[in-house]
């Protein structure tokens, strides 16, 4: 035992190591908006920004006011306002009545093989009349030139899409820390530094801001191709570099704000949506990755606590390894390095979330998402 002990804290030494050095290398490849110059107005080629919303009454107007507020000189908005039951529908309403360039859509019914988000983000665009489409959410707040400065980077690097990160802001450490901890996984899953390699798989898509050519967009579909992916964001950018288009993932450096989740409830039902829909709905790539998971980010702390010799330095030196992962991912995406210390916490948490949101979606058929009920048959036969 002592034995496999040992190689296996070799091997994760290793990995652990390439990944800090993968990582140093890519995050400081991505560009950096703040450091992009503003559009000059000149020839700006016309923006639609799109936004759909659903019982987002107590977050959209601060949203939306700061989408409104957007510096760049050619631009409409289209809000889909997709069968909400608060008072969402009136808020749009009401502030579209002071800003004329915002246009409210409302959706009454839900067509059969649309997720409620898909179809209004595609009903969106079908009325948008820009150059560029901008997809965003509507609890996202943005900075007045952050627009302005996308543009500008998505045409002089000659992009087709173009999709920027967010900063997460959850109230109270336990939360901020996950948030840490979340970025942290979405690199090891997305890799985004690698997006813009035509020769890569990997792709990157972000439901706070994904830019992208009109021309680009209707070419892959629409979102008439993700229909009922969950994780429509992701499977935009994939459609996009499929179909051999252009792609890049930039930072905002704080610019961009995602008001997220405000409790550890909230979290939990908030991920349960596209947990499974991720790993393509498949249960041995969850199984898989979750070991993956435990060994890297746990059992190495735990391990200081029973193992000794040479295997209790090997478990220490990953543990500051992971450690020093965490803080430069962390200092990269505007994240607080300290919050380090609770990664086996939060890591567990996020093993938490996959499980429930897979054997949930197993026991149920399917998941529910905003009061409508997706039958497991329909999500897994919308591949992409």
């Amino acid at each position: 035992m002592q034995s496999l002990l040992f190689w296996l804290a070799v091997v994760t030494l290793l990995l652990v190591l390439a990944t800090v050095i993968e990582f140093a290398i890519g995050n400081r490849s991505l560009a950096r908006l703040a450091d992009q110059p503003p559009s000059s107005g000149e020839h700006a080629p016309r923006v639609t920004v799109i936004i759909a919303a659903r019982n987002e009454a107590r977050k959209i107007e601060q949203g939306l006011q700061s989408v409104l507020a957007q510096d760049y000189p050619n631009i409409e908005f289209i809000a889909v306002d997709d069968r909400s039951t608060d008072e969402t529908g009136g808020i749009l309403d009401r502030i579209a009545i002071k800003k004329p360039r915002l246009h409210v859509v409302h959706v009454t019914d839900l067509p059969g093989g649309w997720l409620g988000k898909t179809h209004a983000l595609n009903l969106g665009a079908e009325h948008a009349t820009g150059e560029l489409l901008l997809f965003t959410d509507a609890d996202v707040v943005m900075e007045r030139t952050v627009l302005s400065r996308a543009v500008t980077f998505l045409l002089c690097e000659g992009l087709d899409h173009l999709a920027a990160g967010p900063k997460p802001k959850m109230p109270g450490t336990f939360l901020s820390m996950f948030g840490g901890v979340f970025i942290l996984f979405f690199g090891l899953y997305a890799k985004p530094w690698k997006a813009r390699n035509p020769k890569s798989p990997r792709h990157i898509g972000i439901g706070a801001f994904n830019l992208l050519r009109a021309d680009a967009y209707r070419a892959i579909g629409g979102h008439r191709a993700i229909a009922m992916r969950p994780d429509d964001d992701m499977k935009l950018g994939k459609l996009i570099k499929k179909h051999g288009f252009r792609q890049e993932m930039a930072l905002s450096g704080g610019l961009i704000v995602v008001e997220w989740y405000s409790s550890v409830d909230e979290l939990i039902r908030g991920l349960e949506k596209n947990a499974f829909a991720g790993v393509e709905y498949n249960l041995p790539i969850v199984v898989a990755a979750s070991i993956a998971q435990f060994l890297v980010f746990v059992w190495p702390l735990v391990a200081l606590a029973i193992v000794r010799g040479p295997t209790w330095w090997l478990n220490l030196a990953i543990v500051a390894l992971v450690a020093a992962l965490y803080m430069d991912n962390a200092h990269c995406h505007g994240a607080k390095r300290w919050h380090c210390i609770g990664i086996p916490v939060t890591a567990l948490l996020f093993q938490y979330i996959i499980w429930r949101a897979t054997l949930k979606t197993l026991w149920n058929n399917g998941i529910d998402w905003r009061g409508t009920h997706y039958s497991l048959n329909e999500l897994r036969a919308n591949k992409v």
